[in-house]
């Protein structure tokens, strides 16, 4: 059995951080977002190897996760000429896949039973099952009907509240047949959610849904980033670094150098390499990503700051997020929710940051 992880997006719901960094590799503490993934298809026994349908930045995600070895999954790189939408995409890896598929978007991180789910698809001889999850505001996103039997009914794009009739929402994850893909044509950018399932329904195939209520979300946005970092640290996502932790633990590196009187609050994240001088604050859910520098009398709070960063004495950074190699003058106070890209230098005169 072979999985298959849609990881060809651009990201551009989290520009400027993904300019430089390719989505499925967008750090999430010191691991890229696709190992979390690549963890869940693990439990998988029969799971042989992993494609990566590539687009954007290929080259960037194959260095960073080489050919799996260390990982204990083979992977194989399959990079589309353009995109060609999430079905093109699976229509294009076709011939690296065996009968059965799973099939991973790739801003997708989940606690589902994915043992179960192929159990549950192959015990009833689905061509399709789709894994769906509860929301509390189903208006918010496309809603997905089924019957008392788990036959997949129809799709709904963002109902008004007068259509809302359930509150179950594509996961993202999926169990196909792999020959069900024959139908969607060559080289075409083919939707899954709005052209493969619906002609699965067309065509009486039988079209199953798994509902799972484990964790989930889906983190191309910068609030969705920020919050899968609050619930990993908070103990909901049960996943590295903190899986093993305590709550409101303050989580160290052995290399981290912290001068004394530095306060350092629960839970945050401070990874290798990371210098603190004395009179700075890290405050609860801080992420500082490896090597970075915060010099004098800094307060960070809520802030997830990438690797090899300068803080210069005195700034504020509440609720903020910042690339690599960034640089931000003395006593600056970066407004709540900035994000800034790589190599972004903010000065003291840089009325950006008041």
């Amino acid at each position: 059995m072979k999985a298959i992880l849609l990881a060809g997006g651009a990201g551009t719901r989290l520009r400027p951080l993904t300019f430089n960094t390719p989505k499925p590799v967008v750090p999430v503490f010191n691991r890229p977002l696709l190992l979390y993934q690549l963890d869940l298809l693990r439990q998988v026994p029969l799971l042989d190897e992993v494609i990566l349908s590539l687009n954007y930045q290929p080259s960037r995600i194959k260095e960073l996760l080489g050919d799996g070895h260390d990982l204990g999954l083979k992977l194989r790189y399959v990079v589309e000429p353009t995109p060609l939408g999430t079905a093109g995409a699976l229509k294009y890896a076709q011939r690296y896949l065996d009968e059965t598929t799973i099939v991973f978007n790739g801003d997708v991180l989940s606690q589902v039973d994915l043992p179960s789910i192929v159990q549950f698809h192959h015990e009833r001889a689905a061509r399709a099952t789709i894994v769906l999850t509860p929301v509390e505001d189903p208006s918010a996103y496309g809603l997905v009907e089924t019957d008392a039997n788990a036959n997949v009914q129809r799709f709904l794009e963002k109902p008004t509240g007068d259509q809302i009739t359930c509150n179950t929402i594509n996961a993202g994850i999926y169990v196909i047949e792999t020959d069900a893909l024959d139908r969607i044509p060559d080289e075409t950018n083919w939707s899954t959610e709005r052209r493969f399932f619906p002609e699965l329904i067309e065509h009486n195939e039988r079209f199953l849904a798994f509902v799972s209520s484990g964790y989930w979300i889906d983190i191309g946005t910068p609030n969705k980033y920020r919050q899968v970092h609050h619930d990993i640290m908070d103990g909901l996502f049960l996943a590295p670094p903190f899986d093993n932790q305590p709550a409101g633990t303050a989580l160290i590196a052995k290399s981290a150098k912290i001068d004394k009187g530095v306060k350092v609050e629960g839970p945050c994240f401070i990874d290798e390499g990371v210098v603190v001088n004395a009179g700075s604050r890290i405050g609860p859910y801080t992420v500082l990503g490896r090597e970075c520098t915060v010099k004098d009398n800094v307060q960070l709070d809520g802030s997830i700051v990438w690797p090899h960063c300068q803080i210069d004495p005195g700034a504020n950074l509440v609720d903020v997020i910042l690339g690599h190699d960034c640089q931000i003058g003395k006593d600056l106070v970066l407004r709540p929710g900035t994000i800034l890209g790589d190599k972004s230098v903010v000065t003291e005169n840089d009325s950006s940051g008041a």
